[in-house]
């Protein structure tokens, strides 16, 4: 009887390899996008592959076999050259690679570290960055506060001889500062004592300021008034704050009604006793500290 012949088994490799293969190549091919696809810190990267190659003999060359400075590129880690780093990938030197390796490795390391400063040397020079800022930002102040000086001398020049032709600079003083020139008129010129209405007498002083005002319409017009610390009480006024508010209010009022100012630039405010020029131990000083100022904004003021 013939006996069975057996079964030779197929030519070549297991089904299963061939799948198992297909599949660590697509493994392979996802974990690369992934990298590529990471944001890598290039200094650490290369740290580590330094440390690799000492321990595993791997990435022979260290960031060599991809190449310096081409992992990261506009915030987007790249692999520009794959087939290089494939090529390269495990490859071991021959002679006395073993001996030097841990000499790469620290080498790579005191690279990587150059290169993290070089790379972000605002870390080292943060300190004088922000010390160059402020100086910058201090400059640029100093620039601004000339710059508002200066038009403000050159507007107080100009309404200075305006007063004298109108021959009020006995009645008004003039002052300026970086941002606005101030008309300074004594209270009793224009107010009774304990009063915010505007004397008979006072209304030809007024419309003369009024038309010194309308060469500036422009600007930016503030109308403060002031008292001194003597405590007032009466029948409409309870204290120095709401007497010097409606003295300012009286002025704006006179002055929006008898002049062609734009009353939307005309701002007004009282500041009670709070800012004296004067000792308000003296009866001098006092009668200096009751006042109108009349503020002249330049152009370079951020007052609105």
């Amino acid at each position: 009887m013939a006996k069975k012949r057996e079964e030779e088994p197929p030519k070549g490799s297991p089904a299963w390899m061939a799948t198992f293969g297909d599949l660590m190549n697509l493994l392979l091919c996802f974990f690369v996008l992934l990298f590529s696809m990471s944001s890598t810190d290039v200094n650490k990267f290369e740290a580590i592959a330094a440390s690799l190659q000492k321990t595993f003999s791997v990435f022979q060359g260290g960031n060599d076999s991809i190449g310096e400075g081409d992992m990261v590129g506009n915030g987007i880690s790249q692999l520009n050259q794959i087939s290089e780093y494939f090529t390269s990938m495990g490859k071991n030197s021959t002679g006395n690679q073993d001996n030097t390796e841990h000499d790469q490795a620290s080498e790579h390391i005191s690279q990587a570290e150059n290169v993290d400063q070089t790379n972000h040397p605002d870390k080292e020079d943060s300190g004088a960055g922000q010390e160059d800022k402020q100086m910058s930002d201090a400059e640029a102040k100093e620039q601004l506060e000339e710059s508002g000086l200066k038009q403000s001398e050159e507007l107080a020049e100009r309404i200075e001889e305006s007063v004298n032709e109108e021959e009020l600079d006995k009645q008004i003083d003039i002052d300026f500062t970086s941002q606005y020139v101030s008309l300074t008129m004594n209270g009793s010129l224009l107010f009774d004592s304990g009063s915010a209405t505007i004397k008979d007498d006072a209304g030809y002083l007024l419309e003369k300021v009024g038309k010194i005002l309308e060469t500036y319409a422009g600007n930016t017009i503030e109308i403060e008034g002031h008292t001194d610390n003597i405590p007032i009480h009466n029948a409409r006024f309870a204290n120095n704050d709401e007497l010097s508010g409606a003295r300012a209010l009286s002025v704006f009022e006179y002055l929006r009604d008898n002049s062609d100012l734009d009353p939307a630039l005309i701002k007004h405010t009282g500041r009670g006793s709070y800012i004296p020029v004067a000792d308000n131990g003296t009866p001098e000083g006092r009668q200096m500290n009751r006042r109108v100022e009349i503020r002249i904004y330049n152009q370079l003021s951020d007052v609105t």
